[in-house]
């Protein structure tokens, strides 16, 4: 079955940089486009980045110019680079399968001094 997995979250100053990772299993990695999004309690999940099948991507505007998708495909696994991290950011991030509902377990990322 299906499986995504993430990492690299965690607690940084502001300012700070922080590289999530997300592992997938169970599918053709590189036919498949991906998504990261995070979620704060009480809000709905908002779309950060996606990356296509052959790379192309795109951002939300409040992350444009600080974070980074990208994809290994040799390693099944989607990256998010996120630098000059500010408290707005803090919130649990997710990988999906972009148009199906595969999602990972998330990971917590807190900005905080």
């Amino acid at each position: 079955q299906v499986q995504l997995v993430e990492s690299g979250g965690g607690l940084v100053q502001p300012g700070g940089s922080l590289r999530l990772s997300c592992r997938a299993s169970g599918i053709i990695f590189g036919r498949y486009a991906m998504d990261w999004y995070r979620q704060a309690p009480g809000k709905q999940r908002e779309l950060v980045a996606g990356i296509s099948s052959g790379g192309s991507t795109n951002y939300a505007d409040s992350v444009k110019d600080r974070f980074t998708i990208s994809r290994e495909n040799g390693w099944n696994t989607v990256y998010l680079q996120m630098n000059s991290l500010n408290p707005e950011d803090t919130d649990v991030y997710y990988c999906k399968l972009k148009g199906h509902n595969y999602w990972g377990q998330g990971t917590q990322v807190t900005i905080s001094s």
